[in-house]
């Protein structure tokens, strides 16, 4: 998260989200009903998928992670009630379009994949880094 976060992520970042969900706001709100429709607590995640060498959406229960799969996280939203309870009660939808709206740091996520480069050769588009 960043102060002033949200809004649209851009260049490389934006062009992959692109390629692999059509547009960003097929990506938003597929980010955002994976978020929601998660029973009970977990996460939901942007990942880098190093096989198919492309973004992914998961969501996991509880506190599984990733990394368990060999999948790179690149954004992470808490859906545990801690994280939302106090100041959403149970309008889930209503944090997770405010993460995504409002806290979502695309910076750290085009730093996130500038990384994962690293590892996996993403091809075109090349991703700046920020």
């Amino acid at each position: 998260m960043q102060p002033d976060g949200g809004k649209m992520p851009w260049g490389g970042l934006l062009e992959q989200i692109e390629k692999d969900f059509g547009s960003y706001n097929k990506f938003r709100d597929e980010f955002v009903e994976s978020a929601i429709s998660i029973f009970g607590s977990g996460w939901v995640w942007l990942v880098l998928k190093p096989e198919e060498k492309k973004l992914s959406i998961l969501r996991t229960s509880n506190a599984v992670c990733p990394l368990v799969w060999r999948d790179i996280p690149i954004i992470s939203l808490d859906m545990w009630e801690h994280a939302y309870y106090l100041d959403y009660k149970d309008n889930r939808e209503k944090y997770a379009n405010t993460f995504m709206n409002h806290l979502v740091s695309w910076h750290a996520a085009t730093a996130r994949i500038v990384r994962a480069q690293a590892f996996v050769n993403l091809g075109e588009p090349k991703v700046p880094v920020a």
